[in-house]
């Protein structure tokens, strides 16, 4: 079964906050959320099925041990989730909408790598609603994934 193996703020005046929305009245640049998912055999097999990217390095030891990776590796979007999974769940959190995305892929990841997903608010534009993050993905502090996201955070004067 998949699991998130830990979730929890990084700011120590900030540990009690549930998942769930942080408005954007709530929110300062440096506010920063994580969480750390073993990556399993699993995961990869579902979200070949969702995705539909059957592609062999990411499912077939023979053909991976083969590749410049030399063993299978987890889908990049799918670590690339992990961040959505922040966001969604954490920081804003509930009710945010993406507005776009880029990253860098760094690093491959196995199966078993425990993954760390990190977002840091960057910039905010209360007046647009409009919420720039920093993203990165690390394993042992190595970074395997960086990004920046821009989303539409909710609001109190909306509910």
């Amino acid at each position: 079964m998949t699991q998130i193996s830990s979730i929890e703020p990084l700011a120590p005046h900030r540990d009690n906050l549930p998942r769930g929305t942080i408005c954007i009245e709530d929110l300062e640049v440096g506010m920063s959320r994580y969480l750390q998912k073993e990556i399993t055999d699993r995961d990869i097999a579902l979200f070949a099925e969702v995705s539909t990217d059957h592609n062999p390095v990411h499912l077939d030891d023979d053909y991976a041990h083969d590749t410049i990776f030399e063993g299978r590796i987890a889908h990049g979007m799918l670590t690339a989730g992990l961040v959505s999974a922040v966001i969604g769940e954490q920081l804003p959190g509930h009710g945010t909408i993406y507005l776009g995305q880029s990253l860098k892929f760094l690093a491959p990841v196995r199966p078993g790598d425990v993954v760390r997903a990190e977002v840091t608010v960057a910039d905010i534009n209360y007046t647009n609603r409009r919420v720039a993050l920093d993203c990165i993905c690390t394993i042992k502090d190595k970074p395997v994934l960086k990004g920046e996201a821009q989303v539409l955070a909710t609001s109190r004067k909306f509910d």
